[in-house]
């Protein structure tokens, strides 16, 4: 019971005292007025009874939700307010002489209340106050809370008044605010919380049956865009769908839930045999092979699934429900529409990962990470024109950890922010101290992912940055994979024209791999391409990885580009770059990357490369 049942129900209590106060009073008037009849002012009495008898009635009467009624010795109506005619739907004339247990107690509970009341009368035993839930004129319960009063319970003709007070807005608004925390208003799916409960019950049952149960998570591809091009309105008509769509395709002893916004799981008990699953798999993608209507047009609408199995993938709901969506991000891994079942490498590898990224976020202030460098070589003079900043991880335990493994996990986790402003500052230190020194070196080229090119300031960043240390577009130059140009919105398009315009090298890395188009070298701010190592370790002996690299070539310098061979390791690979008059050369067959201190000396002159090299 809350705090303001307890108040209100105090409150409740009093007034019914207050209501015997006026009865007795009311009754003392009429019994006063008998005994003063013979006297003169007998006129005056009667008129104050009539006053008293008003203002009772008035009082009853000035309270629309607290119905009362008065019943004699034996249950029958002698008083009817307004209030419980609207509660009960009988008038006073129609409700005046019938029974209390005729009226409004329903069939199963009139034995007791007669009982009840009978033992009030005879025995002096109180009907306690209480919820009820009485009978309206119509049949439809009545939910009060329902106080009573025994006058005159020592005399021969003793007055029960009954108390009622309307609890039929409270238990609406009970019911809704379970209704909200138990289920999705949109969808009327059970909430998260409440498909748990009802799954591990199910796996119980299913734990004593010695059977299975199926789990699969839902996840509809591309929502944010379906939301963002379509509306929000129309994106909750699709999630509503969907899930009568469900409906028809789930058993009856299956459960289903809305997780989130996008996302579903449904879990099957009793599934044992892999054929049926898979129907049940291919029933669900059927249910989404059909077009949505949204906005008077169709819309074809696909989802990846994630499938986890009681007992081998998990042996509680929590355990189902998190596989299964380890499953599911697996399967969007490999694209729109794709299906992945549980297993158990899968959650080590995320786990893995997981604390690989915390451990990142540390090594960035424990010192850490550091910037190797390797020089660009070029092909004609064997000089050292220009350096690539690379970044490195060494723990302080353990063996190195690769920027192949880091850097994605890093641009997932949104720690590639940091990363690219450490190194960004990284970079310039060093180009400064270099210079300072007085050694001859040009530009240093760093790194810009993807997902660092998001950041509506990096632009601003990198500049403020350079401007920091006073160094120019002579001393730091970007480079850029193609898939940050395929992604490109305009702001990143303008952010690099104005780069290009200050005079920044901006180069395209590992030229061939992503998805490749000669657009991109017609339409976008590029100084430089960087093909890739593997057209360059090849093209000795593949004619084909030949025709690619040396077109490649061809083109950047009819567009006016400097041309980069990476991972050059032979004098083989060496000699054919030259032979098509590639502008740069970077790989082991010159120099590796390199810690600073180490680049310093080569520098200096102190150290050589291959024979060839010139500082």
């Amino acid at each position: 019971m809350s705090g303001y049942d307890v108040v209100f129900r105090r409150w409740l209590g009093a007034q019914c005292h207050k209501l015997v106060r006026w009865w007795q009073q009311f009754r003392a008037r009429g019994t006063e007025a008998q005994g003063e009849s013979a006297r003169d002012d007998i006129e005056l009495v009667r008129r104050q009874y009539l006053e008293s008898e008003q203002r009772f009635r008035a009082l009853l009467e000035s309270l629309p939700r607290v119905a009362v009624q008065g019943y004699d010795r034996d249950r029958c109506v002698i008083y009817w307010n307004e209030a419980s005619t609207r509660l009960y739907g009988y008038g006073a004339a129609e409700a005046q002489g019938q029974a209390l247990e005729e009226l409004i107690i329903p069939d199963p509970m009139r034995e007791s209340v007669i009982q009840a009341h009978q033992a009030w009368v005879k025995e002096g035993i109180e009907i306690p106050a209480e919820e009820l839930e009485l009978q309206h004129k119509s049949g439809e319960p009545v939910p009060v809370f329902s106080h009573h009063v025994m006058l005159g319970e020592h005399t021969e003709n003793p007055l029960m008044f009954c108390v009622d007070v309307d609890l039929s807005d409270q238990k609406r608004a009970y019911r809704e605010l379970d209704f909200a925390t138990r289920f999705d208003a949109l969808t009327h799916l059970p909430n998260r919380q409440t498909f748990e409960a009802q799954l591990d019950e199910i796996i119980a049952y299913c734990r004593r049956k010695r059977v299975g149960v199926t789990l699969v998570y839902l996840d509809i591809d591309d929502f944010v865009a379906i939301n963002d091009a379509l509306s929000y309105e129309q994106g909750d008509r699709l999630l509503v769908e969907l899930t009568q769509r469900l409906h028809q395709v789930v058993g009856a002893s299956d459960i289903m839930s809305r997780l989130s916004g996008d996302e579903f799981v449904i879990a099957c008990p009793m599934f044992q045999r892999k054929e049926v699953l898979l129907q049940l798999v291919h029933k669900i993608q059927e249910v989404l092979r059909s077009p949505f209507l949204m906005n008077g047009s169709r819309h074809q609408v696909t989802a990846c699934l994630g499938i986890s199995l009681y007992p081998d993938n998990g042996e509680t709901a929590r355990e189902l429900i998190r596989n299964a969506d380890v499953a599911k991000n697996r399967a969007k891994m490999d694209g729109q529409g794709s299906v992945c079942f549980f297993d158990q490498t899968f959650h080590d590898q995320l786990l893995y990962q997981h604390r690989l990224v915390d451990r990142l976020t540390k090594a960035l202030d424990s010192g850490e990470l550091s910037l190797h460098y390797q020089p660009q070589v070029s092909a004609a003079s064997g000089r050292i024109e220009n350096l690539e900043a690379l970044l490195r991880w060494q723990p302080a335990e353990g063996p190195p950890i690769s920027p192949a493994e880091f850097i994605p996990l890093a641009e997932r986790s949104d720690l590639i922010h940091r990363l690219g402003d450490w190194v960004m500052e990284t970079a310039c230190q060093q180009r400064v101290l270099w210079r300072d020194a007085g050694l001859a070196v040009g530009r240093i080229d760093i790194n810009f992912s993807g997902r660092q090119m998001s950041r509506p300031d990096v632009f601003q960043r990198f500049e403020d940055c350079l401007a920091r240390h006073g160094l120019g577009p002579q001393d730091i130059g970007l480079e850029l994979t193609e898939n940050v140009l395929i992604e490109a919105d305009d702001r990143i398009l303008e952010g690099l024209r104005r780069l290009h315009d200050l005079g920044f090298r901006i180069a395209i890395d590992d030229f061939g791999t992503g998805y490749s188009s000669l657009s991109y070298l017609k339409h976008f701010p590029v100084t430089a391409l960087k093909i890739d190592r593997a057209f360059v370790r090849d093209a000795p002996d593949e004619p084909k990885d030949r025709a690619i690299m040396e077109a490649a070539i061809f083109i950047g310098h009819r567009l006016g580009l400097e041309v980069v061979a990476e991972g050059v390791e032979n004098r083989e690979q060496l000699a054919l770059i030259r032979e098509m008059r590639c502008d740069l050369v970077q790989g082991f067959y010159f120099f590796r990357p390199m810690p600073a201190l180490e680049m310093e000396r080569v520098l200096g002159g102190l150290v050589t490369g291959h024979p060839g090299v010139s500082g």
